[in-house]
């Protein structure tokens, strides 16, 4: 199914505060629109460093720019299409706090 990314511009907002990100998220987004998932084992064959997090939470992080920079999304697999919401998204230092916190489940920045 086809991957329907909920609020793009957050990507975008994101890369005009952090320049440095702009390439690789960009890369990110062009394996997105071609993105073919039917379930969350899916989403681990098309970005092999993703990391599905547990809980029953329906939330990956995705490791962007060499693991420079962690996104945190939510998915919902629909009949037609997956739907995938930013919840999160930050450099990898700041992922590592959320975690120390265990916030990486219920985060929602965006």
């Amino acid at each position: 199914m086809r991957v329907h990314l909920i609020r793009k511009e957050t990507i975008e907002n994101y890369v005009v505060k952090n320049a440095g990100g702009k390439k690789s998220f960009a890369t990110w987004l062009t394996a997105i629109r071609y993105a073919d998932w039917n379930g969350p084992a899916d989403i681990k064959s098309t970005f092999g460093s993703a990391d599905l997090l547990g809980q029953n939470s329906n939330r990956v992080v995705f490791n962007i720019g060499g693991n420079n920079y962690r996104m945190i999304c939510k998915y919902a697999f629909g009949r037609k299409q997956v739907h995938l919401f930013i919840c999160w998204i930050g450099t990898h230092a700041e992922y590592d706090r959320l975690c120390d916190n265990n916030e990486q489940y219920t985060v929602t920045s965006y």
